[in-house]
């Protein structure tokens, strides 16, 4: 597979799209609020206080709840024996003291250009990070809903992978392996929550019941909205660059692209640019 066959524009346009379409659901919503407090007196009141009432319930059902392990510019991070930075815990290094290179990834799990560089870059990203001598951070956003897919398969994986995240951050990484080694076609439903919830436990996940139900409530879709309009429309933080389609791929805050399009999937040429970013 080459990256010419897979249309790059194409791609950021249907980003943008998103990121709009996520925006105007805003406003119209503010919008309906709006018109829900213009309605008159006598019998209409109290449909105003009805709806002031159920406004209330959704709001608080629909709060936007922020992932504690997501806390690298809305990514996890990985480090030495595949373990997760936390609040708590902090992985050592493969080398005392040692500053290891960084690979940075955002991608969308319903990406086929994501697992064409996934699948055979994998086994060398996770040798390098289980030994120590590189760190990887994964940034999961979501934009390709709504292409024929009811059930939502790309926001319903990202939030997932949070989920994992956040009550078994040392699972992420196998987790986030099988999302691309079981990737549906782009534009269909996919998998659904319990053969998602299935995944996580062929990673291995702890926390079981908490990481069922954070599945099946969608508990990080509003984070995840929020964090995926953020990505496609400011800059990558410490860059003067833009998330303009997935992969998006960096080491050490520089960008890895090619001249060559089939070379971007090379896991030798990956291996040569992290080699030269480590060295500069």
């Amino acid at each position: 597979m080459t990256r010419e066959k897979i249309n790059r524009s194409e791609q950021r346009e249907a980003a943008r799209a998103k990121a709009k379409e996520l925006r105007e659901q805003h406003k119209k919503g503010e919008q309906r609020k709006r018109l829900a407090l213009q309605f008159g007196v006598g019998g209409a009141v109290l449909a105003v206080i009805a709806l002031v009432a159920f406004a209330v319930v959704s709001g608080a059902n629909k709060e936007t709840v922020v992932p504690k392990n997501m806390s690298y510019n809305n990514g996890i991070k990985i480090g030495t024996n595949l373990e997760a930075f936390t609040a708590d815990y902090t992985p050592a290094p493969g080398k005392a003291g040692a500053s290891v290179p960084n690979i940075q990834i955002y991608l969308d799990y319903q990406c086929p250009v994501c697992q064409a560089f996934e699948l055979p870059n994998a086994s060398q990203v996770e040798s390098w990070v289980k030994a120590g001598t590189a760190t990887v951070e994964i940034h999961p956003i979501s934009f390709l809903d709504g292409r024929g897919s009811p059930n939502e398969y790309s926001s319903r994986a990202a939030n997932a992978a949070v989920c994992v995240a956040e009550y078994s951050p040392n699972s992420f990484f196998k987790f986030n392996s099988l999302l691309f080694k079981n990737q549906p076609a782009e534009g269909t439903a996919g998998p659904d929550n319990n053969a998602l919830f299935a995944t996580a436990q062929q990673a291995g996940v702890l926390s079981e019941a908490e990481i069922k139900s954070c599945i099946d409530e969608k508990r990080f879709g509003s984070w995840m909205s929020d964090i995926t309009t953020k990505a496609l429309n400011e800059n990558v933080p410490g860059t003067q660059y833009k998330v303009e389609g997935t992969p998006f791929v960096m080491i050490n805050n520089q960008v890895f692209k090619t001249e060559v399009n089939s070379d971007f999937f090379s896991p030798a040429r990956f291996a040569q640019f992290l080699q030269t970013v480590s060295v500069n």
